[in-house]
């Protein structure tokens, strides 16, 4: 059985930061697309960000706005969320996701990368408040 280790929430006033970290042991790590995707109260769960199986793509979500970073280490199996500058907005449960389709486009290429076997994480809470 598969799991996704999410570690890392909290609470933290506005303009603080957090860095969320998935751990996923077992997992043949390297051929999947890893995101955070994250559940606000009355709003339906929507992408953070995504990293390529390579590491060397990303995406974020609009409300981003340069200040999240998303990387992985394929030798440890992890993939880390630094979020900075937070805001009350971003308060809600936050996922790690494997294997959830992703399109990428760069230099003009467009190509999509998924498992068909995807695993989500328990979720983690994140608070932003004064």
């Amino acid at each position: 059985q598969v799991q996704l280790v999410e570690s890392g929430g909290g609470s933290v006033q506005p303009g603080g930061s957090l860095t969320l970290s998935c751990a996923a042991p077992g997992l043949n790590f390297k051929n999947y697309p890893m995101s955070w995707y994250r559940q606000s109260p009355g709003r339906e769960r929507e992408l953070v960000a995504a990293v390529s199986k390579s590491g060397e793509n990303t995406i974020y979500g609009g409300f981003v706005k340069g200040r999240f970073t998303i990387t992985r280490d394929n030798d440890k199996n992890t993939v880390t969320l630094q979020m900075n500058t937070l805001e009350s907005e971003d308060t809600g449960v936050y996922y790690c996701n494997a294997g959830s389709k992703i399109t990428w486009i760069n230099d003009g290429f467009r190509w999509e990368e998924y498992h068909t076997d995807e695993h989500w994480g328990q979720g983690i809470q994140v608070t932003v408040t004064s």
